[in-house]
């Protein structure tokens, strides 16, 4: 039997997520272009602003976002380099999924993305199940991997306790009401203050699209050795998603053999919105060493 795509529930509940879709992409803060890549596994949709000459940054999303997600971000994240911003095949949003995405085949369509945008070398940087992926394309050989950034890695380094996961479960198990949506948040990421337009397009997803290409899982010491990727974990101290996130970040440094890691106590899940000045310069302070230090190998 034919493995099922992931897919809105049906073409209403796609136009009513691409109207609000398109009310917020009217509010992109800085010049934007889109394109739209074939791959394996289906049509993937990339925005992408800013121009620079230093190694690009490519952006992936978390759980029911897409690209859209980085516009509060985006004036400081392109300021000296070019920003790329898929949506993931498989997600909510632009892209299609056409074929099953296993685990190994993200680093496929990592690959076949860079090379359809004629990039080289990137840093990329991963929130929450867009680290996962990160995770994943670095594990099975994407090639052109500069740097890695996995901001709240939910699940690969450590799993959440049993009671996190049967709270998950149930939410997943109700009504999607503004009330039950807005009381999940609110346990999971604090901090977190959507526009009205920004929590229409997020319940959009989360009620209507049905994702199948999988959740993180967690990786083996032997699996996280040998990933040689440099890599900046950051971890939010109060996260929900994580058992402890200073076992976690010990695990990073313990069995990965270039990574370092950033723990921010008082900071949860939505740690982006929370204290986002102080994480971009954190990314941004790790990508130019890693630049500088590719330079210094060249030279």
């Amino acid at each position: 039997m034919a493995e099922k795509l992931s897919a809105f529930k049906n073409d209403r509940a796609r136009a009513e997520y691409m109207r609000a879709y398109e009310t917020l992409e009217r509010r992109w803060p800085i010049p934007a272009a889109t394109v739209d890549i074939a791959t394996s596994f289906g049509s993937t949709h990339v925005r992408h602003s800013g121009s620079g000459t230093e190694t690009p940054l490519v952006l992936l999303h978390s759980f029911g976002a897409n690209s859209l997600y980085w516009g509060f971000l985006i004036e400081e994240l392109c300021g000296d380099r070019v920003v790329y911003m898929p949506e993931m095949v498989g997600a909510a949003g632009r892209s299609v999924q056409t074929a099953p995405m296993r685990e190994t085949d993200f680093a496929i369509w990592f690959d076949e993305v860079l090379d359809a945008l004629g990039l080289d070398r990137v840093h990329v940087v991963g929130y929450s199940h867009g680290a996962w992926h990160a995770v994943a394309a670095a594990l099975h050989g994407a090639k052109r991997l500069e740097s890695m950034t996995l901001v709240e890695p939910g699940g690969v380094f450590d799993k959440p306790t049993w009671g996190v996961l049967l709270k998950m479960i149930r939410f997943g198990m109700r009504k999607k009401t503004d009330e039950n949506m807005r009381a999940l948040a609110a346990w999971m990421t604090p901090g977190l203050d959507p526009t009205p337009e920004e929590f229409a397009l997020g319940k959009a997803a989360l009620a209507t699209f049905h994702m199948r290409i999988g959740w993180a899982r967690l990786l083996k010491d032997a699996e996280l050795q040998t990933i040689t990727v440099p890599t900046l974990a950051i971890f939010g101290g109060d996260s929900v998603v994580s058992r402890g996130p200073l076992a976690a970040a010990r695990r990073v440094t313990d069995h990965m053999p270039d990574a370092e890691t950033e723990v921010y106590p008082g900071t949860g899940h939505a740690i982006f919105d929370q204290i986002p000045e102080e994480i971009v310069r954190r990314i941004l302070t790790f990508v130019r060493q890693r630049d500088a230090a590719r330079i210094r190998d060249l030279g």
